[in-house]
């Protein structure tokens, strides 16, 4: 799997040596994972704010659905204030599903992209995340991510100032199609340095 990757980038090819592979348990629910991703603006896999896992407590709820969303907002939303943006982009996402009933796994990566683009407030950090994470697309590199422009800037010595997403998009080319998996131990060798 990590085959490729090895020949072609020596500086993840020390990373993959050291830092045991990622495993995402994946919860495989677009619309639960959405809706982390707006109100936590972060993605549940990766947060450490546990925001909206404290919002499903208070819900007494364990996954987030269409059909359960009222007791959602009625036990947890009225509890924080949301920007109205925010409200209006979970309004766009309700939306989305009751009009659509989407089998996600059977979309390819460019029609899950121009689905969720079509709901305001969804940008293109968001969507990567969906796909990263909860579809686990394997060729997935989402240069708008924060802590993977931090790393790949210290790792690669790449200079913040000049066409950063072009440097890093070169660099990306050398994973062909396992971008993800080079994403993952990206972000993975972040959280292994902290625990050193």
């Amino acid at each position: 799997m990590t085959g490729h990757i090895l020949k072609s980038d020596p500086i993840l090819e020390k990373i993959i040596l050291q830092v045991p592979q990622p495993q995402i348990a994946t919860t495989n629910d677009v619309f639960h994972d959405l809706m982390s991703c707006v109100l936590e603006q972060q993605i549940h896999y990766r947060s450490t704010k546990k925001v909206f896992q404290k919002m499903l407590n208070s819900a007494k709820l364990e996954r987030l659905s269409p059909a359960n969303f009222y007791q959602f907002e009625e036990r947890a939303l009225g509890n924080i204030k949301l920007a109205a943006g925010k409200y209006e982009t979970i309004v766009g996402v309700l939306a989305l599903w009751e009009a659509n009933k989407m089998d996600w796994q059977l979309l390819q990566d460019d029609e899950v992209v121009s689905t969720l683009s079509t709901v305001k407030g969804i940008g293109n950090w968001t969507i990567d995340m969906i796909l990263l994470y909860t579809l686990q697309r394997p060729n997935i590199f989402p240069y708008d991510d924060f802590h993977l422009k931090q790393i790949m800037v210290s790792l690669y010595k790449l200079d913040p100032k000049a066409k950063l997403k072009a440097q890093m998009m070169e660099i990306a080319e050398n994973w062909g199609n396992q971008k993800s998996l080079a994403v993952l131990y990206l972000l993975a060798w972040k959280q292994y340095q902290k625990s050193l």
